[in-house]
């Protein structure tokens, strides 16, 4: 690897990538990279652990490589990763993540597969105008739902709301520092339950937009881990099982993916 080639963020370029590595597994907490990596796919090995934004290269079933890397928390970070990502070569990025519900019948433990985002988030402003559509690739987001029922995996597929805080921007105060919510966040939970929204999240939006603006397919899986029709704090008994079922579906549909 040369100075020339090693991407400022990431830590990795593409001479450390085997030839057609196109393919990106993208989560937000480089330990869930690695468990990916290293534990779902058996035998992954280190690309880069720079800035908390660790890479892992790894094989699919079908033996083809893929990158699981690390976006860190929220848009801002992803829009960097996602960034030098393309640069290397990533032509489909699969998001795993963790996320909270805002419907009744979804509920903790199954697994939402966004179709598309509406979008609280500067970075995605940065990247397009917020009148242009944050939507996933309608058959990425095909093949997420197929590999979900394959699976026997409960899943939705539909809308889901990106923003850029946790607390305020998902309208949290009983479990926040700040219990004084500005008006514009006050009763967004039903506003966006009645829009048919159907869950929380911090990342998706963007990497829509970015997906549509840079020319890659963009998908997005979740595992439920918090039902916020009911409380604002994350289900610890059911964590680590949702997020599994989230990994096991974007691993079957990336498994069989062709662009």
């Amino acid at each position: 690897m040369t100075a020339s080639d090693q991407l400022y963020h990431i830590g990795f370029g593409p001479s450390d990538l085997p030839d057609g590595t196109d393919l990106v597994l993208l989560s937000g907490d480089p330990g869930r990279s690695e468990l990916i990596a290293k534990e779902h796919l058996g035998a992954g090995t280190d690309l880069s652990r720079h800035r908390g934004l660790d890479s892992f290269l790894a094989h699919l079933p079908s033996g083809r490589p893929v990158i699981c890397a690390t976006s860190g928390m929220g848009a801002p970070s992803l829009s960097i990763v996602v960034n030098e990502l393309v640069q290397v070569g990533a032509r489909t990025i699969i998001r795993i993540g963790t996320s909270g519900s805002i419907q009744d019948h979804v509920e903790v433990g199954s697994v939402v597969i966004g179709s598309g985002a509406l979008t609280n988030q500067g970075a995605a402003n940065d990247i397009a105008p917020p009148e242009y559509p944050a939507a996933a690739d309608p058959f990425l987001a095909v093949a997420l739902a197929q590999a979900a029922e394959r699976l026997g995996i409960a899943n939705h597929v539909g809308t889901m709301a990106s923003t850029d805080t946790f607390f305020e921007g998902q309208e949290r105060s009983s479990s926040s520092a700040n219990p004084h919510l500005i008006r514009r966040v006050r009763g967004m939970i039903d506003e966006y339950a009645g829009l048919g929204i159907l869950n929380f999240e911090m990342e998706a939006g963007t990497l829509f937009k970015m997906g549509g603006v840079y020319g890659f397919a963009a998908g997005c899986v979740v595992g439920i881990i918090a039902q916020r029709t009911e409380d604002e704090r994350v289900d610890l008994t059911e964590k680590d099982a949702a997020i599994d079922r989230a990994i096991q579906v974007a691993i079957a549909a990336a498994d069989g993916w062709t662009r």
